[in-house]
């Protein structure tokens, strides 16, 4: 009877090791509680947006999930229900339970691709499906943006940052902040398992731009909006980006005025998704202003295309995301000041992506230093009203004696989910 208690006490031990060796090892979401509060909003003086008054305001709901991972995630929300991210700078786990980790600077850049599961913000399960390297020369970093999956095919895009030796605008000279071009897209047929490599380079980039010289570039860091699961909401059936860019008619002019995080000026661009028109610059439609009457215009003439917002030293990275529910477009831009201190994010609501953009709320050193804002659309509520803010923050936090400090609690570097209600 002892030996077949021995025996029987092995074969336990021996499953109990098999499971914990074959089952994924994931990493539990960072979550946090702290007292509901009502960020005060300051709209600078000089603002081109009127306030709404069907949106009035954000409220933190008191709730924080997150992860201590990587930055740089824009999920898009595929058909099989999960959400598809990028991600670069840092670790991200494996299935294994090991750690992947990304870096997008120099010769070997890297952008790395990720699974982010579950419905609730609280319980999330998030895992790495890989890295995948391309060069940003004649740049020295190379990033990931604009990420969505439609139909099955993720379509991933990269931009690059500091033009190598340094950029030259006037009498200044400058590096890794300075914006490059979009690159263009990889895809992949199988949920980021296995890649098609971008048919341009950083040399002949997409649209053609550069960044060399200190020239800024209108599209450097484009998002495709966010229309809900598989694109369901897209008027047209086609995917719209949004990028943040300026240009040389600028005055005053401020340092780092193109950056990643910084800008002057917002574009629209509008693409039939598909393997064939992805990479193809023909297949794409600018907006081009609006006629006399008011309706839009669009083109395929690139050197036609014009602002869709503009706000002098104000503005800069940009996320969009349909609310279905409000029938409303919710914009993230994030002022990125000097690319290294504190940030300011301020939101805006629309009936039309091309139509009259309103001020919902300026929320004055957000984060203090987040950055890449967005708002999934998987976790907006069934009456559009409450929804979770993701971001990235306080990557420097001791940058030239600007100590940073979390604000609203629990925002930090990586994955950081906030939930928030639109106030009316």
């Amino acid at each position: 009877m002892e030996t077949k208690l021995h025996l029987y006490i092995i074969v336990i031990l021996m499953v109990m090791c098999f499971t914990a060796k074959s089952q994924p090892s994931f990493v539990r979401p960072d979550t946090l509680s702290f007292k509901p509060f009502v960020w005060k909003s300051e709209v600078p003086s000089g603002s081109p947006f009127k306030q709404s008054k069907e949106l009035t305001g954000i409220k933190f709901l008191g709730f924080k999930s997150g992860f201590h991972v990587a930055d740089t995630w824009y999920p898009t929300w595929a058909d099989d229900g999960n959400l598809y991210s990028p991600f670069t700078d840092g670790q991200c786990p494996r299935l294994d339970g090991s750690f992947e980790t990304s870096n997008s600077a120099g010769e070997n850049a890297t952008t790395g691709q990720a699974v982010i599961e579950g419905d609730d913000p609280l319980s999330l399960k998030v895992y790495s499906l890989g890295l995948s390297k391309a060069s940003p020369s004649p740049y020295q970093g190379r990033y990931p943006c604009g990420s969505l999956i439609h139909n099955k095919i993720w379509y991933y895009g990269t931009y690059c940052l500091a033009p190598d030796g340094g950029a030259h605008y006037g009498d200044s000279i400058f590096n890794w902040p300075w914006m490059g071009p979009f690159v263009g897209f990889r895809y992949s047929t199988d949920y980021g398992r296995t890649w098609k490599a971008c048919t341009h380079t950083p040399s002949k980039p997409l649209f053609g731009e550069t960044g060399i010289n200190g020239y800024p570039v209108k599209i450097g860091s484009p998002h495709f909006v966010d229309f809900g699961k598989n694109m369901q909401y897209s008027p047209d059936g086609k995917a719209y980006l949004v990028a943040h860019g300026a240009d040389k008619n600028d005055s005053p002019y401020r340092f780092y005025n193109d950056s990643w995080i910084t800008g002057d000026q917002i574009y629209l661009l509008r693409v039939v998704p598909s393997i064939e028109n992805i990479n193809d610059a023909s297949k794409y439609e600018f907006y081009a202003g609006k006629d006399e009457k008011g309706f839009p215009l669009w083109t395929n003439d690139f050197k036609k295309i014009k602002p869709l917002l503009e706000w002098d030293n104000n503005m800069g990275c940009v996320t969009v995301t349909y609310n279905a529910p409000l029938k409303k477009f919710l914009m993230c831009v994030t002022d990125g000041g000097n690319t290294c201190a504190r940030m300011n994010t301020y939101f805006l609501e629309s009936d039309r992506l091309d139509g009259e953009w309103k001020m919902i709320t300026y929320l004055r050193n957000f984060g203090e230093q987040a950055y890449f804002v967005n708002i999934p659309s998987k976790f907006i509520s069934k009456d559009g009203k409450t929804a979770w803010l993701l971001y990235s923050g306080n990557f420097a936090p001791d940058w030239n004696g600007v100590k940073i400090q979390a604000n609203p609690p629990g925002s930090h570097y990586g994955l950081v989910l906030q939930k928030i209600e639109l106030l009316k």
